[in-house]
């Protein structure tokens, strides 16, 4: 069994964690949507991926609502002093499940103490403003008023680290301006590549970069070449995204998210998968849609 700490360390606020993390988000119902078909299921996976190594946890106590962050507690508390727990604000959901910004002051500072009480803690380590644009994508737009109330709940203690989730770089310069950004969590992968720029600059100053959907946004001719690499190499197509985002840049963290014991073994396997110099090029070629 690999060792997740091949992939190596990077600094989140004044933390380091392991460069392979965990994301939550499956562990919710359908939908990111009440309660798993299999709760103990879930519990389990927690408590192996922390075996396993990870301390970055990425979560929301709009998952389910409140149902991810409920199982983290049942999993994993009292936590270790190595976990870094990462959680969202800025969105709710409708009785329906449908999502809808959040972004009043009354909104994040509700949002903060369900966070506090859901997960048995005191003050939340990372507390990212989650920006509803699209959901996929980020919309320009000014951020001061709400991240401005989160720095407000900063310095009142009850936060220690800021982060942005689906931001532009425009939205990001905005942030620091008003307090510390330590992370940015944004679509990025092998194919979507719009932030790279926001990338570099940012692992120059040492501030995190979190990419979500790591197999998101693939056309058919894409998943095909990536598919046909992996089969090359002897491994999954997800192993391979993740790898190649390992290597991309030292300053990315991954939370790849599963319900399934399997499914996380053969995640955090992908931080021991070193892709040699000819698999990059083709892998990049991929992302250009020159298939080879």
């Amino acid at each position: 069994m690999s060792d997740i700490s091949s992939a190596g360390t990077f600094r989140l606020g004044d933390r380091t964690v392991n460069r392979m993390g965990y994301g939550t988000m499956q562990l919710a119902g359908p939908g990111v949507f009440g309660p798993p078909k299999d709760r103990a299921g879930a519990v389990a996976v927690l408590r192996k991926a922390v075996e396993r190594g990870v301390n970055h946890i990425d979560t929301s106590d709009f998952y389910g609502p409140h149902v991810t962050n409920q199982i983290i507690k049942e999993a994993l508390h009292p936590y270790t002093n190595d976990l870094v727990i990462v959680t969202k604000l800025g969105a709710k959901r409708g009785a329906d499940g449908a999502w809808f910004p959040a972004a009043g002051r009354e909104d994040l500072i509700a949002g903060v103490h369900d966070n506090l009480r859901n997960l048995g803690l005191d003050v939340l380590e990372v507390v990212n403003f989650r920006i509803m644009g699209d959901i996929h994508a980020p919309s320009e737009g000014s951020i001061a008023e709400p991240f401005s109330v989160l720095a407000d709940l900063q310095h009142q203690g009850l936060i220690r680290h800021l982060g942005l989730s689906n931001a532009t770089a425009a939205q990001v310069d905005e942030a620091r301006r008003i307090a510390p950004v330590v992370c940015v969590q944004n679509q990025y992968n092998l194919v979507h590549r719009a932030d790279e720029a926001l990338i570099g600059k940012l692992g120059a100053e040492n501030i995190a970069y979190v990419p979500f959907f790591p197999l998101g946004g693939f056309s058919p001719l894409q998943s095909d070449a990536l598919n046909k690499i992996a089969a090359e190499i002897g491994a999954t197509p997800m192993q391979v995204a993740l790898a190649w985002l390992l290597q991309h840049a030292p300053n990315l963290l991954l939370i790849p998210g599963t319900s399934s014991l399997g499914h996380l073994d053969e995640n955090l396997a992908a931080a021991a998968l070193k892709l040699p110099p000819d698999v990059i090029t083709r892998l990049d070629a991929v992302a250009e849609g020159k298939q080879q």
